[in-house]
């Protein structure tokens, strides 16, 4: 219960966004408001949905995903058709490979605590075919976070090797 109280904000937070879009419809004076609102709070409960699967990937790691993954997968075929699950699938590849590219430039950049991640949920074996898998997204990650605001600001751009970020993970992970 002590872990839930640093989030009990958050939940009160949301509770509370979802009661005042479902008090919008249920007072509203006319059906296209009522409508509006109900649309909302249906668009709520998507952003919350993905927020929270966002999070269990996070938490879980890809490997420990991969089964929650296929029972998602096998529902939204049933329920929209091969064309829903090619976007679940794109949006998680999208989702994770931001998570996992996010976590090698930290450790690039010797952060402890990204360390530490990627020592608790790889091998190497498992973090080589992730690299590989993964690798535009740290290319596009690296484009958006270093050159980009580098140009916009005229500073000098930070120098990223994808080649030495993985012999870095190969001494980390052995």
């Amino acid at each position: 219960m002590d872990k839930l109280k640093e989030y009990r904000y958050l939940i009160l937070i949301i509770f509370a966004i979802f009661a005042i879009l479902m008090a919008g419809a249920l007072f509203s004076p006319s059906f296209t408001e009522q409508k509006t609102y109900l649309e909302l709070f249906m668009l709520m409960g998507s952003l919350l949905f993905i927020f929270s699967v966002l999070v269990v990937v996070v938490i879980l790691g890809f490997s420990s995903f991969a089964l929650y993954m296929t029972f998602f997968i096998a529902a939204v075929i049933a329920m929209y058709g091969i064309e829903g699950a090619l976007l679940v699938i794109g949006l998680t590849y999208v989702t994770w490979g931001f998570v996992f590219a996010i976590e090698l430039l930290l450790v690039d950049q010797n952060v402890e605590s990204a360390t530490e991640w990627f020592q608790k949920r790889y091998t190497f074996t498992s973090f080589k075919r992730e690299y590989y898998a993964f690798y535009p997204m740290m290319l596009i990650l690296h484009l958006l976070i270093e050159i980009l605001p580098s140009l916009m600001h005229r500073e000098s751009i930070s120098r990223f090797s994808p080649q030495q970020v993985f012999e870095k993970m190969r001494e980390l992970l052995k």
